[in-house]
């Protein structure tokens, strides 16, 4: 039986860490804001809104609640963002996904001021991350690789996206090894596909990104070390579909009728395949939010360092 990735206990220590760090800006009489912005009433997008309040209250982060009517326009979602962006209370803005359909989410979210955008999903950080300027934060723990990356500077104010992030800090929690792996990652969204192949491409595994249009997708499967799957799509993934000894990731979401969460990995069969798997919930979804907290402090600390007469 495969060993459990327990997304909650990495969780806590991260939230344990942010508190402090809150309690330090507080002491200086800084007060951490967070504006949650949501659309309508999707079932998982309420859940994850719900989910990010609570945590914010446990860690002493105010919580800005912005709530839309699913008939709003883009006019009435920009503006609102641009609120956002001019309130000097609030460090950073997330927007819950999906928008309407009738909405340009790119707009909406390219919108969010790069200080503010601490889910890391606006085109400045996307390109970053793209152009490895941002790629220095997964090495966190190896000070000589930041270093040399610290003529990246002007990339102080980007984010990593923070369920990517938070899927490569639970793998590295669990001193799961990438380098030369080859890693299998199914769905291409911005928010977590491609910036997760970004990532472990990063930590220089091999890459495959598989999608709708992957023709024989259990090739991939059966052959990845690292197998990371977001779409949403329930038991996509079986027991004859992995390696054995593989490391299983399971980042999707799948809400039934009667209102339990599933992933995209029917864990009964792949379990019995795998070495290590993410339990869902309580997998990735937990650290997810941790990381969204981490950003939203690191944004309030940046905020500060340059209201500092040093930094002129």
């Amino acid at each position: 039986m495969a060993k459990i990735l327990d997304g909650k206990k990495l969780a806590r220590a991260i939230k344990t860490d942010v508190k402090k760090q809150v309690k330090t800006l507080n002491s200086i009489g800084v007060d951490v804001g967070l504006a949650l912005l949501l659309v309508g009433a999707n079932p998982a997008s309420v859940q994850y809104f719900q989910a990010t309040i609570r945590t914010c209250k446990k860690v002493r982060i105010t919580a800005y609640e912005f709530r839309l009517p699913l008939t709003v326009s883009v006019n009435e979602i920009l503006n609102a963002v641009h609120s956002i962006n001019e309130d000097e209370r609030i460090h950073g803005l997330l927007i819950l996904m999906p928008l309407p359909s009738h909405i340009n989410a790119r707009r909406v979210i390219n919108a969010v001021s790069p200080e503010k955008d601490v889910d890391g999903l606006g085109a400045i950080s996307v390109g970053r991350l793209a152009a490895d300027e941002s790629t220095f934060q997964l090495f966190a723990s190896s000070p000589e690789i930041v270093k040399q990356h610290s003529h990246f500077m002007h990339s102080i104010w980007s984010f990593l996206p923070c369920t990517p992030f938070g899927v490569m800090r639970l793998l590295e929690h669990h001193k799961v090894s990438l380098k030369g792996k080859h890693a299998a990652v199914i769905g291409k969204s911005l928010a977590v596909g491609k910036p997760l192949a970004t990532m472990l491409l990063a930590k220089e595994a091999t890459v495959s990104i598989c999608h709708r249009e992957t023709s024989n997708l259990s090739h991939y499967t059966q052959h990845a070390d690292i197998l990371c799957t977001a779409t949403g799509k329930a038991g996509l993934i079986r027991g004859s579909m992995v390696k054995k000894g593989s490391v299983i990731v399971d980042i999707g979401i799948s809400i039934a009728k009667n209102g339990s969460i599933t992933g995209d990995v029917d864990f009964e069969s792949v379990s019995k395949q795998a070495s290590m798997i993410t339990p869902v919930p309580g997998g990735v979804g937990p650290v997810t939010i941790a990381m969204l907290l981490e950003n939203t402090v690191r944004s309030a600390q940046r905020n500060e360092l340059f209201k500092s007469p040093l930094m002129i």
